[in-house]
């Protein structure tokens, strides 16, 4: 699974839980895994990452599950993409490159820069967004497409 991939399926995953709080106290993953459209075990090992977090709680035994750990207007796209990030965002050469050429001697100096303001930009993006404006322009988008669809 991608890192881009992971993000979006843990913020669905904590957009539900969010959504569906009230109805189940520890949501099961396999029941997450029918709105995800994707295997349980998948969402277990992102579930196991946020909750190393403290962005989810774990129940084991009778009524196992999951749930939120905090209320959704505390938790930012920032604190997901920390949970479930690659260790990068970008990697340099797996190889040295030839330190004899011009180029090869200067690029991995100068893409650590530009990697690091991409990086920057990103994580002040996500601060912004919280699992609540998730929710609350899901929703709305949800029931503007479902009124699309009655007509």
């Amino acid at each position: 699974m991608s890192a881009n991939s992971r993000l979006t399926l843990a913020v669905h995953t904590l957009t539900w839980l969010t959504r569906y709080r009230d109805q189940y106290e520890f949501a099961t993953s396999e029941r997450i895994a029918e709105s995800v459209n994707t295997n349980p075990v998948t969402l277990r090992g992102l579930l196991g990452m946020m909750e190393k977090h403290h962005l989810v709680n774990v129940q084991h035994g009778s009524n196992a599950g999951w749930q939120i750990a905090h209320e959704p207007e505390e938790i930012t796209l920032l604190d997901v993409y920390r949970a479930v990030k690659p260790d990068t965002l970008f990697a340099l050469h797996h190889t040295q490159p030839n330190q004899q050429c011009v180029i090869g001697c200067g690029i991995g100096t100068t893409l650590e820069h530009v990697y690091a303001n991409a990086q920057d930009a990103l994580n002040q993006e996500l601060a912004r967004t919280t699992i609540a404006d998730i929710l609350r322009e899901t929703l709305a988008s949800a029931a503007v497409l479902q009124r699309a669809s009655a007509n």
